[in-house]
């Protein structure tokens, strides 16, 4: 029996929408160059313990390989705890994204995405 019920989204599932979305609008502008690139979300990132708890957790990773195959990873848990909202919390996401793909183009952030 279908339910005229909304399906409610959990909070993993609205965090991969609002990577979803920043990488939709850089596709539009950098669909060539990144062509070749994955874009995934992880809960938290692999920190190693070296004894030095005052190193900042990362919101995201880039990693290369020879091939020409890029993947960013973007951390739900550390963007999560550092917003207070979701206007916030989407803002952080398109920050990080266009940082990550800035880092890959060798270009400054404000040039992989003008508008905003």
């Amino acid at each position: 029996m279908p339910s005229d019920l909304p399906v409610s989204r959990s909070r993993a599932q609205a965090f991969d929408d609002l990577v979803l979305d920043a990488v939709e609008r850089l596709e539009r502008l950098w669909a060539r160059e990144l062509a070749n690139v994955d874009f995934l979300v992880e809960d938290v990132p692999p920190i190693p313990f070296r004894g030095d708890l005052s190193e900042t957790i990362p919101f995201s990773r880039l990693e290369t390989d020879p091939e020409g195959r890029a993947r960013i990873i973007v951390y739900r848990r550390p963007v999560e705890m550092r917003t207070k909202d979701p206007e916030e919390m989407a803002l952080l996401v398109h920050e990080t994204v266009v940082e990550e793909v800035a880092n890959l183009l060798g270009v400054e952030p404000e040039s992989v995405d003008p508008e905003n």
